[in-house]
């Protein structure tokens, strides 16, 4: 009796044991899945225009059984999708689109309402089901742009300025685009809705065009052309012949110095690598360096002319697209980005215009390099210094001695290599060194500018 007893009991806990283990099997298992669908609006941040299709995005784990959704209005529900997956799906994407029914629907709020249901087994072979609701503000209105005054023209290489109202209860974005891809970022001015940029026309590009770019969190867009008349200008195209002297010396230590040219020993690569590779990797750092433009309003913008070397002679322009020749053969090219300016060995370098450093110490090819912005995304660099007076984050103020000339970087002799730059566009800096043009194409547009505003 007491084997039989024994032997029930095993049968028994074993029974048991199964029963648990199937359990624990069915609870883990991906067929008794019970996570919801995950229901996501790529592009929600609680506006929509109802023209701008919202980009939804459902998700889930065992795969997606059915899905609705619906725009909930003062006028009733209006289903604008819904599926009964043949296949079920783990990742659905499409467009809300509005139905055109709504589109003069004046309603200030709406909701969005999706069903999603998968395939599990959870819930009594039901399935997993989440309903979501999405809160949006009804904004159809575009933002409102006006330009109140901008430079008459701008010349290839050269900059411009330009003021503009821009204003909307929710605007998202505010950038001024260009034909050759260049976005530059407008600064708050004087007045709260109005703003202001300096403009830029590289050197490198043939044409030049901008528009003004608002847009809202609804999703409504506007563009305003800037008016400017175009001049072109050109520049010179140098024909340098490479020496073996040239290679076996100045090339030859700066090699040295550079990580980029470790392990090549051919004199003409490493001309090659120091002319394209270096000067890249040091321009990269100078436009980085540039492209920041303040956030916080400005009530004026004054810059005095710029000329930062005493008595000096122009030895080199800017502009100038050179072209390197070795035996005949072309081997490399770049432009010449700035202004060179000579004086006398080690001479004290005085910018005319105050600001703040934010770069001093050894760039390459460029050498001892300090650089100073002026404000509203205008910076100078000042290149091949023998020596620096300022370091990086220092104010300085106009006329105060900053470095002072030599041949450091790539620099055959004593001089500076003096370069001007808008939110990281090179422009000429003969503008920038000219009373008349500072006047006509700079501070008169902001008087007038600052007239009209305190007018309306």
């Amino acid at each position: 009796m007491g084997r039989k007893r024994n032997n029930g009991s095993i049968i028994v806990l074993t029974f048991f044991v199964l029963i648990i283990g199937v359990v624990i099997y069915l609870y883990n298992s991906q067929m008794f899945e019970r996570k919801v669908p995950v229901v996501k609006i790529e592009n929600d941040n609680g506006f929509w225009n109802l023209k701008s299709p919202l980009k939804l995005k459902i998700t889930d784990d065992s795969g997606l059984k059915s899905y609705r959704v619906i725009i909930r209005t003062s006028k009733g529900d209006s289903e604008v999708s819904s599926s009964n997956l043949l296949t079920p799906s783990k990742d659905v994407s499409f467009e809300i689109k509005a139905p055109r029914k709504l589109y003069h629907l004046k309603d200030k709020d709406i909701k969005i309402i999706v069903q999603a249901q998968d395939i599990s087994k959870w819930n009594f072979f039901n399935g997993n089901e989440i309903i979501k609701e999405f809160d949006f503000a009804i904004d159809k209105k575009k933002p409102y742009v006006n330009i109140l005054a901008n430079s008459y023209k701008i010349s290839k290489g050269g900059s411009a300025v330009v003021i503009f109202k821009a204003t909307d209860e929710n605007i998202d974005d505010i950038s001024i685009k260009t034909n050759y891809g260049k976005i530059f970022k407008p600064t708050p001015f004087y007045k709260e809705g109005y703003y202001i940029s300096l403009l830029a026309w590289p050197v490198m590009q043939k044409n030049f065009r901008a528009e003004i770019h608002v847009s809202d969190l609804a999703g409504n867009k506007v563009k305003y052309y800037i008016p400017l008349y175009l001049k072109n200008k050109n520049y010179r195209v140098s024909k340098i012949k490479l020496s073996d002297k040239f290679l076996n010396g100045k090339i030859y230590d700066l090699a040295s110095e550079f990580e980029e040219t470790d392990g090549v020993d051919d004199k003409l690569e490493q001309f090659k690598i120091i002319n394209e590779d270096v000067r890249a990797k040091n321009e990269e750092l100078i436009h980085k360096l540039a492209s920041k433009v303040p956030t916080e309003m400005i009530n004026d913008f004054k810059i005095h002319k710029m000329y930062p070397l005493k008595n000096a002679k122009v030895v080199a322009y800017f502009g100038d697209h050179r072209l390197y020749y070795y035996k005949g053969k072309k081997v490399s090219e770049s432009y010449h980005l700035g202004l060179d300016l000579a004086s006398r060995a080690m001479a004290e370098i005085k910018p005319q215009n105050g600001g703040e450093v934010v770069y001093a110490d050894f760039n390459g090819l460029y050498g001892n390099m300090p650089m100073i912005h002026h404000g509203l995304g205008l910076y100078t660099i000042y290149g091949h210094c023998s020596s620096l007076d300022v370091s990086q984050g220092d104010e300085v103020s106009p006329k105060q001695v900053i470095a002072r000339t030599g041949k450091s970087g790539y620099a055959m002799g004593d001089h500076l290599h003096f370069g001007v730059l808008v939110q990281g566009v090179e422009v000429r800096p003969q503008e920038w060194m000219d009373k008349k043009w500072i006047k006509l194409n700079i501070s008169d547009i902001i008087k007038l500018s600052k007239k009209m505003i305190d007018k309306e």
